[in-house]
């Protein structure tokens, strides 16, 4: 990127798992895995990807374009490129990493017009949930949700005891695909069902008793439905519980299929594997960090 003389930043965002299970649109933790979004202002009136694919290009627009409306700051062209390691459609906030990146990175060149509660709804807003938006932007395990038009969050550092094991399928899994599979309705009984484990899920992060997370991460909203789209997800979870994990879930809306262990989660990683045959896993901890700037 060239001209060094205008101002520049570089974003790292952490990679994030939603939902946790029955947390659907609530729950969410950062993971030790990063996108790093690079901005530069330029003398361009539009912005001008390096290396970015199409749809990438299109979230960063979108996103350019609500931080200028929402900042009142003179819209200007920049530079952008998008380097890291976080997976395309596969649960992991990949999109947040994108659209939070440009966000914050702009907000940052532009003098910090918007606090980190309007970047929250902001973000939350293109997302439409903020679910991955929070733990990325502030790191750790955030309980979020839109109250009367904002979003209001609490988070939790999590201790790098806990492991969470990714088991990555060679699919990619839209989430607009996955979303599509969701009932317009549900029973009372597996509403109430996933009330109970999330208000307990939050409990046990806030107290930090996690031998009380076992069998917490059942879910009967959503990942019956998506299951479609990732039919071996019962069996993944449950060969990884059966190798010493406290539970599992599809990350956000899949395919990634997380184990939360607290032990060995080499064996835990392997059992996961054994079952999806091609996929990639990957021992992570969370990301009590969230969101960085480096110049």
């Amino acid at each position: 990127m060239a001209d060094m003389r205008k101002p520049t930043v570089t974003v790292r965002v952490p990679a994030s798992t939603s939902n946790l299970g029955p947390g659907l649109d609530t729950l969410g933790i950062a993971l030790k895995l990063h996108n790093h979004v690079s901005l530069r202002e330029s003398d361009a009136p539009d912005i001008e990807p390096v290396n970015t694919s199409h749809e990438a290009v299109s979230m960063a627009r979108e996103a350019a374009a609500a931080f200028f409306t929402r900042s009142k700051v003179k819209p200007h062209g920049f530079q952008f490129e998008i380097k890291g390691d976080v997976p395309v459609a596969a649960g992991l906030g990949s999109s947040v990493t994108v659209r939070l990146g440009i966000v914050y990175g702009l907000n940052e060149i532009n003098g910090r017009p918007l606090a980190d509660h309007a970047i929250l709804d902001l973000v939350t807003e293109l997302e439409r949930h903020p679910d991955n938006c929070a733990p990325a932007l502030f790191g750790g395990f955030v309980v979020a949700g839109v109250i009367g038009g904002t979003v209001r969050h609490r988070r939790f550092n999590v201790p790098a005891t806990l492991k969470f094991v990714c088991c990555l399928p060679p699919v990619e899994v839209p989430t607009e695909k996955s979303r599509a599979l969701l009932p317009r309705q549900v029973s009372l009984r597996d509403a109430v069902e996933n009330l109970n484990r999330v208000a307990l899920m939050t409990a046990v992060f806030a107290s930090g008793d996690f031998s009380l997370l076992r069998g917490l991460f059942d879910d009967r909203l959503h990942q019956p439905y998506r299951k479609k789209l990732m039919p071996q997800l019962d069996t993944t979870i449950a060969a990884g519980v059966e190798a010493g994990a406290l539970g599992g879930w599809l990350s956000g809306s899949g395919a990634a299929v997380i184990c939360l262990t607290e032990q060995k989660e080499k064996t835990v990683a392997e059992a996961m594997a054994s079952v999806v045959s091609g996929a990639k896993t990957q021992i992570l901890v969370a990301d009590n960090d969230g969101t960085r700037v480096r110049r």
